[in-house]
């Protein structure tokens, strides 16, 4: 089996800068996609006559198949990072446009819009990873910007297009924004294959089932303390990582805030990630910095964060979160791939990437859904055993309950 990249030296500069900044687009037109699903969710409720927990696995789904790593290794094996990339772009455009032909509880976008997102992503990281070595910390930070990029501006351009054009219109004139992923993709050129298009594509098929025996990374698992801790942690953190990304906008408008204020939320949550991140990557950078005790650090304020949601739903409140999640939110992201690149080697990167990609979907497509679920009905449930006792107010309050929930 080809191992296009192992044996290149990287440049550590040159092209390499180039390939930064197309990484940077790519992460803000996947990784920060889901975000701005939110903008849509009141519609989409309407629109399929769904509940919370039904809408929620629009952006659940989505995001789970983003992170989709075993195919997405396979393909990187086999035609390079260049070629998946645009592959991706093409199926994360038309899977948004596909989604404006969808019937009543029948919505056709998150499979087909979230692999091509994982397509698009995991190759650009790796790519990162071949062309930055000594620079490496430095390089994986800033790339993490275009997560915040896209954080700060895809929700107010969503905003701004379901105005204009409905969701569907919106959906459309997004597809076509992902199709920029292509452009992306064009100018991160391999360093050096030995082995050509026409003959990787002879032997895929072939050794397709030797490739995920012997590159799925089970191994290391077993092997390497480690990347066990690693990855099992990082897949229990995405069960709650992305739920705020997915409730912050209903749960604020649900609670009286105008739907442009609601976004700006958003908008601010991407600025301070654009703001912590480039200052992030610069410390990152210095030689013998600790980064794994910064990012347990992190994880833990970034957890506790979310308490300060329960305090009150008011804007001051929740721009106070919005800031405290962000940059924690920032120091995780930063130092997610860097952590990852010391923990294995860069020949084994992406099949590690890969199996942490798909134990990571798991809890991301249960966790929005999940949430959906347990933070209504507990809550109003004792609200009613504790409240004065009244049975008709009662009853009523509890059939509300139930309905909102269902």
């Amino acid at each position: 089996i080809p191992q296009p990249y192992a044996q290149q030296v990287a440049p550590d500069g040159g092209w390499g800068w180039v390939v930064l900044v197309a990484t940077i687009l790519v992460l803000a037109l996947t990784l920060a996609f889901p975000s701005c699903i939110g903008i849509f969710y009141t519609e989409l409720q309407a629109e399929f006559s769904s509940s919370n927990t039904e809408t929620s696995w629009v952006p659940a789904i989505m995001t789970a198949v983003l992170h989709a790593g075993p195919l997405c290794s396979v393909l990187v094996e086999r035609f390079g990072c260049r070629v998946t990339v645009m592959v991706g772009g093409v199926l994360s455009g038309l899977g948004m446009v596909v989604s404006i032909m969808s019937h009543p509880h029948q919505l056709l976008s998150p499979p087909h819009t979230g692999l091509g997102f994982c397509l698009s992503f995991q190759p650009s990281v790796t790519m990162m990873g071949h062309y930055f070595l000594r620079r490496r910390a430095f390089a994986n930070a800033l790339s993490s910007t275009g997560t915040a990029l896209g954080l700060s501006t895809l929700p107010l351009l969503a905003n701004f297009l379901l105005g204009q054009f409905g969701w569907r219109g919106s959906f459309l004139v997004l597809g076509g924004l992902l199709l920029n992923c292509c452009v992306c993709g064009a100018v991160m050129r391999p360093l050096g294959e030995k082995e050509g298009f026409k003959a990787r594509l002879r032997t895929a098929l072939s050794d397709l089932v030797v490739f995920l025996r012997r590159h799925m990374a089970f191994d290391l698992l077993v092997s390497n303390p480690r990347y066990r801790a690693y990855a099992l942690g990082v897949t229990w953190m995405m069960l709650g990582f992305v739920v705020p990304l997915v409730y912050l906008v209903p749960y604020a408008t649900a609670n009286g805030m105008e739907q442009d204020r609601a976004a700006l939320l958003m908008a601010i949550l991407g600025l301070v990630n654009i703001a912590v991140r480039p200052v992030a990557a610069v410390f990152f950078g210095l030689p013998r910095f600790r980064y794994c005790s910064l990012d347990v650090r992190a994880l833990l304020v970034n957890g506790l964060s979310n308490s300060i949601c329960g305090a009150a739903a008011t804007f001051p409140v929740l721009l106070t979160y919005v800031f405290i999640f962000g940059l924690s939110m920032s120091v995780i992201g930063s130092l997610l791939f860097t952590v990852l690149m010391e923990t294995v080697e860069m020949s084994r990167f992406p099949s590690a990437l890969g199996l942490i990609s798909m134990l990571e979907s798991g809890t991301l497509l249960i966790g929005p859904p999940l949430a959906g679920t347990v933070c209504i009905a507990p809550v109003r449930i004792v609200l009613l055993h504790i409240l004065p006792w009244d049975k008709d107010k009662h009853f009523q309050f509890y059939s509300d309950s139930y309905r909102h929930t269902c």
